[in-house]
């Protein structure tokens, strides 16, 4: 009987490990706490060291809002990754900018260095496919990660967001990056200049996407594409494409014409009037998975 009863607890126990899992955590970053929320996807145990993805929510926002905001769960069960959602300090991040987290001198950086070592050791992620994605403030602190913590991220991914111009980090080391930006967000504006709220002065899309063709080297020919509006929302899409042909490593940027302050694919979270438009024609989340899972960093 005893034999039995351990024989259904070991096989209750393999179907319990054989599901997905979203976890509720913290590390102590110089005396603070720092949480976030962790999704591992079911495995068979074959599945081998998993990728990462780092998402950033935007300011006033969370790790657990942007784990349903940025919704990769779904990819993450089937093509096997970590998704990880952190919270920032007083909902906002220091990219660098007069945010909340860097008026109380946050250290951001220091802390997804951390978390990346957290959870590459204590998940079996792979430290060679970190990847970083971000909205909003979010965005603009994957900026920055991409320019202070190249040697542990092999790519980010941008969503309504760009680059403070005044800042000390800038374009270095080679990594891929993606921008996504709408060209009616009332909030980041698409040409650049002055930012409310945080302030500052921003890069344009496209100055943007130049900067950082010109720090991986990539040819100056763009391969550029041109996406209807087969959702039939007013939005349509502009594909720029940048490519350094030794390397691999590309700079892409989707712009959404008429498109907000949103996440392609996502919800309408607050009305036209205050965001503008969310667009149907592109999943924001399937086309970051893609380019991100091109890349790892090298040995």
């Amino acid at each position: 009987m005893k034999k039995l009863l351990l024989f259904l607890s070991l096989v209750s126990a393999i179907k319990a490990s054989a599901q997905p899992q979203q976890k509720n955590e913290q590390i102590m970053i110089n005396g603070l706490q720092r949480h976030f929320v962790t999704y591992i996807p079911a495995t068979d145990g074959n599945s081998g060291k998993l990728p990462v993805i780092i998402s950033l929510h935007g300011r006033l926002g969370n790790g657990n809002g942007m784990m349903h905001f940025a919704d990769f769960r779904p990819l993450a069960d089937q093509y096997k990754f970590i998704i990880v959602c952190p919270d920032g300090i007083d909902r906002s991040w220091n990219d660098g900018r007069a945010t909340p987290a860097n008026r109380k001198g946050v250290d951001d950086v220091r802390f997804i260095d951390e978390l990346i070592t957290y959870i590459t050791k204590t998940y079996n992620g792979d430290a060679k496919r970190v990847y970083v994605t971000g909205m909003s403030n979010g965005g603009f602190m994957s900026s920055r990660l991409a320019c202070e913590l190249s040697d542990k991220i092999a790519a980010i991914a941008v969503v309504g967001a760009s680059m403070d111009g005044s800042m000390s980090y800038h374009p270095v080391n080679a990594i891929a990056v993606m921008y996504i930006q709408g060209t009616k967000d009332p909030l980041v504006p698409f040409a650049g200049g002055a930012m409310k709220g945080a302030g500052g002065e921003i890069y344009g899309h496209e100055k943007l996407l130049a900067l950082w063709a010109d720090a991986d080297h990539c040819e100056k020919k763009t391969l550029i594409t041109n996406l209807p509006d087969n959702a039939g929302d007013g939005t349509s899409i502009i594909r720029e494409e940048y490519i350094n042909k030794a390397t691999g490593t590309k700079v892409i940027g989707y712009t959404i014409t008429n498109g907000g302050h949103t996440w392609p694919g996502g919800t309408q979270y607050l009305p036209k009037m205050m965001i503008g438009p969310v667009t149907h024609n592109l999943n924001a989340c399937q086309v970051i998975w893609d380019f991100f899972k091109e890349y790892k960093l090298k040995d």
